[in-house]
């Protein structure tokens, strides 16, 4: 998975020691990368801000982290940060928006109205207090998805949360963290843009095929007329935008990163670049393809943050009985959708179970019809990774999918996945939704992990 930036690398000093003007951009991707996450862990998933740094800051910098610098303002609800003087970074808290890194000019303030919730389609899964199993085999299996390494890297799994037909069935947290805290999804978010999108296109406003609609490229002239909806859901826009997938030294300095944590409108930067190959020839995974499907979102439901948000949380949240979870937004009003969305464990799992039943809850569709096969249906080209239409899929005889089916992650199941270990696995013939997140720097980013602990319920189950 995309780490957005491990910029720091010790090919890196030399061009720090150089002045060089691509090191200073970088450095203020670091900056921005570090204000932004540190503001949402503080102001919306209200944990300790110091043990988050150390956490999950602090071993993304390495091994040139002590350049690093940063002051979170309770009063002014803010955290600065500065990367060896050579750039500095702030992001304020907005409420129900989330963070934002400040870039000039900041949006205009818009209130939105409160709205009662639209009553949910789905019944409570659990009672207020974490459901501790009483099963040995499930109560083992927890045990040792949160056991922790004795040294670096370490896996600091935060929440694991297991539903089984409609019902969580067990769950757990680590210290400071509950059944209400929002925790960052990373890139899993890019499946919550598919089923925003999905819903668009239940509504006849969009559709994934014929090309987007992206003004910059209207012209039957320009060669990215052609890409279309299903292009940027499944990764094969052939946009020049840099990628997602890893982080090293090189992809310090990578468009994606510098677009995310440096670009005041997200969607515009990525609108801009050129074709590296022709749409639907070659898969890259990048954040720009997901951001440019986030501002067709914000377009059609009405222009702004406020109303986007309107839309989410009247077509999707509400109706799932999503009730802690904060959409956040660039300076253009665009959700972040490739990225930044915090909810609670058991709303990300409540989103889960929207894709058990072809996107029909409590009898009522919400997602077109074969809109998850379509969503979970491998995309050409991506054999090594096993991907779908916003989601990684287990659907191929090879690479990714095949080594999660035989690590125990049954040949069926899907899910949506972000960067340091976040996890929403949704396997149909189960009837079984399992969310881990947390900050493991393990590699495959603790999909080890979770593969046993998915098959250790199947078993238990069964």
């Amino acid at each position: 998975m995309h780490r957005f930036i491990t910029l720091m690398s010790l090919g890196a000093v030399p061009l720090l020691l150089a002045g060089c003007d691509r090191f200073d951009r970088a450095a203020g991707v670091a900056a921005g990368f570090a204000s932004h996450q540190l503001c949402s862990a503080t102001f919306v998933s209200q944990v300790e801000p110091e043990a988050f740094y150390r956490e999950a800051i602090a071993p993304t910098m390495k091994p040139l982290g002590f350049l690093l610098s940063h002051k979170v303002d309770r009063d002014k609800a803010e955290v600065t940060t500065s990367f060896a003087g050579l750039a500095e970074s702030r992001a304020i808290y907005r409420g129900e928006l989330g963070c934002l890194v400040v870039q000039d000019p900041l949006p205009a303030a818009e209130k939105r109205e409160a709205q009662a919730p639209a009553p949910a389609l789905l019944p409570p899964t659990a009672g207020p207090q974490p459901v501790e199993p009483s099963n040995p085999g499930l109560k083992a299996a927890l045990d040792r998805t949160f056991a922790e390494n004795a040294s670096p890297p370490y896996r600091n799994t935060k929440a694991v949360v297991v539903v089984h037909d409609g019902k969580v069935i067990a769950e757990r947290y680590a210290q400071g963290y509950g059944i209400d805290t929002e925790v960052i999804g990373w890139s899993a978010t890019k499946s919550v843009t598919n089923a925003l999108i999905g819903i668009l296109v239940r509504q006849g406003k969009l559709s994934v095929n014929g090309p987007a609609p992206i003004h910059a490229w209207s012209d039957p002239k320009d060669p990215r007329h052609a890409i279309t909806i299903d292009n940027l859901l499944r990764m094969n826009s052939g946009l020049d935008i840099g990628q997602s997938l890893t982080a090293d030294a090189s992809t310090a300095f990578d468009p994606s990163a510098r677009m995310v944590f440096s670009e005041r409108d997200m969607a515009a930067f990525a609108e801009r670049v050129p074709l590296k190959f022709a749409p639907g020839s070659e898969w890259n995974y990048t954040n720009g393809n997901t951001l440019l499907l986030s501002r067709l979102i914000r377009d059609n439901a009405g222009g702004t943050a406020a109303s986007t948000l309107d839309f989410a949380h009247r077509e999707l949240f509400d109706k799932l009985g999503m009730k802690h979870v904060t959409l956040e937004f660039d300076s253009a009003d665009t959700l972040i959708g490739s990225s930044h969305m915090l909810a609670s464990a058991r709303d990300w799992a409540r989103f889960g179970l929207l894709y058990l039943d072809d996107g029909v809850v409590g009898g009522q569709r919400i997602l077109p019809a074969g809109w998850v096969d379509y969503s979970a249906k491998l995309t050409p080209y991506s054999e090594e990774y096993g991907y779908g239409a916003g989601f990684w899929t287990n659907r191929a005889q090879s690479g990714g999918a095949q080594y999660r089916v035989k690590a125990g992650i049954p040949a069926d199941a899907f899910m949506a996945r972000g960067a340091f270990g976040q996890y929403v696995m949704i396997v149909p013939s189960q009837k079984l939704v399992v969310a881990r997140f947390g900050m493991a720097f393990t590699r495959h980013e603790d999909m080890d992990v979770v593969a046993r602990l998915v098959s250790d319920v199947i078993d238990t189950l069964q």
